[in-house]
């Protein structure tokens, strides 16, 4: 891999994985893979509830890096799984996800991890390391969200100004009653509906509004978010809805305000510029109360990335790897 033209490395399968069992009847699926004596790396996935796919570990030196993946609760291979109606959410917070970050740093022996995720995973990284500084030795983050009131009714309100086709029939999947109000909360309580029927409507609806607003991106391919299959999307929405209604239990600006407990701790930053989930703005106010992050926009991506935001990514890992 030449410093002009990074690659992934191969694909490679983990040489450990389980199930930890982090309370309130949750077991968290968890992996590693790479070198077992190697610099620990957490990765973090985005969604919330959206699980984690595998690829990522093809981001690092398996030579360098100890890769550690895990599925949050509720999704991917953890259990109980949020796609049946009656495993209950009220266990399933931005508090229970960095403690079981914690706990998961336990039980593989690891004394301080690199830090890697984006989109919604860049919030749990921020909270997790504002709480356990000492425990982060770096952050990556592709794509910087804070889950702000603000950056949540940008993707659910306010992009409306710019795709008020697709963001009508996104406000027409719920009641009359409740289409001049909070769509996030409304579609909340629809995904916890008795009737099958309702759910995966609103589950499907949900995920067309999430796969207009990346049409337009270079890897934004049509169904990215439909194309999944019923158990993964209604987990995904269920906990999405679940979360973003409740502003992530963060103090609205908490993470931008709280950032000097980041002190220390070195961060790279790559937002596409053209990112409309996520608009640029978050990442560049984050950059200027950090005082040890470097901000790269990325020109060419939007929220699911690019050939460009791919090389940065490498190249980020890399410089950490050294």
């Amino acid at each position: 891999m030449t410093s002009e033209s990074p690659q992934p490395f191969p694909d490679l399968e983990p040489y450990a994985h389980g199930l930890l069992d982090v309370g309130d009847g949750n077991r968290i699926y968890w992996e590693t893979s790479g070198n077992p004596d190697g610099r620990p790396a957490l990765v973090v996935h985005g969604g919330p509830g959206s699980g984690g796919a595998r690829h990522p570990r093809r981001l690092f030196d398996p030579d360098v890096y100890r890769i550690v993946l895990f599925d949050q609760r509720g999704c991917g291979q953890s259990v109980p799984h949020a796609s049946d109606p009656a495993v209950g959410l009220a266990a399933n917070t931005t508090e229970h996800l960095i403690a079981d970050m914690e706990r998961l740093r336990v039980a593989l022996d690891v004394d301080r991890w690199l830090l890697y995720g984006g989109s919604w995973g860049s919030t749990l990284i921020l909270a997790y390391a504002q709480r356990h500084p000492d425990r982060v030795r770096g952050i990556v983050l592709a794509g910087v969200t804070t889950t702000r009131r603000e950056e949540i009714d940008w993707l659910y309100h306010g992009l409306a100004r710019l795709l008020p086709d697709a963001w009508e029939a996104f406000r027409d999947g719920v009641s009359p009653a409740d289409r001049d109000g909070d769509l996030v909360r409304a579609y909340a309580r629809l995904v916890e509906d008795p009737d099958p029927a309702v759910r995966m409507r609103a589950a499907r609806d949900w995920c067309a509004w999430e796969d207009a607003v990346i049409a337009h991106e270079k890897l934004g391919r049509p169904g990215h978010y439909s194309a999944q299959d019923d158990a993964r999307m209604l987990a995904m929405v269920r906990i999405c809805t679940h979360y973003f209604s409740h502003g992530a239990w963060l103090a609205d600006g908490q993470l931008l305000r709280d950032a000097g407990r980041l002190a220390g701790i070195p961060g790279i930053l790559m937002h596409g510029r053209l990112d409309l989930s996520g608009p640029l703005g978050t990442a560049w106010e984050l950059a200027k109360v950090w005082a040890d992050a470097r901000l790269r926009i990325v020109e060419d991506s939007g929220h699911t990335g690019s050939p460009d935001m791919g090389r940065e990514i490498l190249l980020a890992l890399r410089e950490f790897g050294r």
